[in-house]
């Protein structure tokens, strides 16, 4: 009898061993390369996990939300990065942080942020540490390295009295490649990026002693960091099938799933209903424009085996649809009575994460652990 059986479905696993071993594979390969790693936590957002990464060799964490911060903080940790653009509303919770002890750095790329931080910080007394955040691939935020405002903001943020602690950028366009060349040819844009950013404001008189890059597939395609001080990622402490299909990991390597149960079948259409609909995996589809769709997560047997052929290929908010893929035959409501428990393989670990408030933790024994996870902002 497996160690899930009797557990209310649906629940999230995190399957230990794996986890274990994608956090000593990702800090063998930064000891490797020379340079300090600072994992992203809000793949996992609970301390145990985090624990964990801190012990194999991680200095310091990257944070999403200012209450991770203060959560994990709290549990001891004081060097965090709040790798998201800083607003005003959010510095009377940064100052708060900072003056409790905490080493808290935040980020910014535009002069209108930079000049709000100044501003709030002579009002308040108080110096912030500051990272300049840089566009390295037209993905999402930040500024290019050889834009003049870059030298503008840091001028702004030393002159203005905080600390122009470095600079930092995420590769995020890796995600949409899949081929090894590829993701080299990312990463070293992604450094070179980064480093030309740091070169520029040194050549300008002003400080920059942080050189912080990183995603999960850049940061295991890289082949040079040179010039970088750390690197940041976060999914690869689970994994999950986005991952899988970039080709980053293997499926047995994937160390979150999400406990399901057969509650029903509409056998006509080949369908076996499930009690974990999108509100147990997310809406996340990030399959979908991959080379293989996994619909709402890949099927596997209560051990973590997946089952070839067998896909969660619908979802309602509490109703999964299990299918088989076309082309392949096969009795599904004999294959998977009523009661039967599946495990389903998310597209993306952390956004599964997020729809739960706790873990079941399967550890090498066989033994189930409840860890907490932190939800909100």
């Amino acid at each position: 009898m497996s160690a899930l059986t009797g557990l209310s479905t649906p629940t999230a696993i995190i399957d230990v061993p794996r986890m274990r071993r994608n956090i000593a594979r990702m800090q063998s390969r930064m000891d490797t390369m020379h340079v300090h790693f600072r994992p992203h936590i809000k793949t996992s957002k609970s301390e145990p996990v985090t624990a964990m990464q801190l012990a194999a060799g991680a200095r310091g964490i990257t944070v999403s939300t200012l209450l991770e911060a203060e959560r994990f903080f709290a549990a001891g940790i004081t060097d965090i990065l709040y790798a998201v653009g800083m607003v005003g509303s959010k510095l009377p919770q940064a100052m708060a942080l900072r003056r409790r002890g905490c080493n808290l750095k935040i980020i910014t790329d535009s002069l209108a942020s930079a000049e709000t931080i100044v501003r709030f910080g002579a009002e308040n007394d108080m110096r912030f540490e500051v990272w300049i955040e840089i566009d390295s691939d037209g993905h999402r935020s930040g500024i290019k390295p050889d834009r003049e405002v870059l030298l503008d903001v840091g001028r702004l943020l030393h002159e203005g009295g905080m600390l122009l602690g470095g600079v930092m950028t995420h590769a995020g366009a890796s995600y949409d490649l899949d081929v090894p060349e590829q993701l080299i040819a990312m990463a070293e844009q992604e450094r070179k990026a980064c480093v030309d950013a740091a070169e520029r404001l040194r050549g300008a008189g002003l400080p920059c002693a942080a050189v912080s890059v990183g995603s999960t597939p850049t940061a295991l395609s890289a082949r040079s960091f040179e010039g970088v001080t750390e690197v940041r990622a976060g999914v690869y402490v689970f994994f999950d099938l986005v991952m899988h299909n970039i080709g980053v990991c293997a499926m047995d390597e994937i160390a979150l799933s999400v406990l399901t149960t057969v509650i029903g079948h509409q056998e006509e259409k080949g369908w076996a209903i499930v009690d974990a609909g999108w509100m147990a995996m997310s809406r996340d589809r990030g399959t979908q424009k991959q080379k293989q769709d996994f619909g709402y997560g890949q099927v596997c047997d209560v051990d973590g085996v997946p089952i070839a052929g067998y896909v969660l290929s619908g979802a309602n908010q509490e109703h999964g649809i299990l299918s088989l893929r076309d082309g392949v035959d096969g009795d599904i409501a004999e294959r998977f009575p009523i009661g039967t428990q599946l495990r389903i393989l998310p597209n993306h670990a952390c956004a599964t994460g997020a729809q739960y408030g706790e873990y079941q933790a399967l550890g090498e024994d066989g033994g189930v652990e409840t860890w907490p996870r932190l939800n909100g902002w």
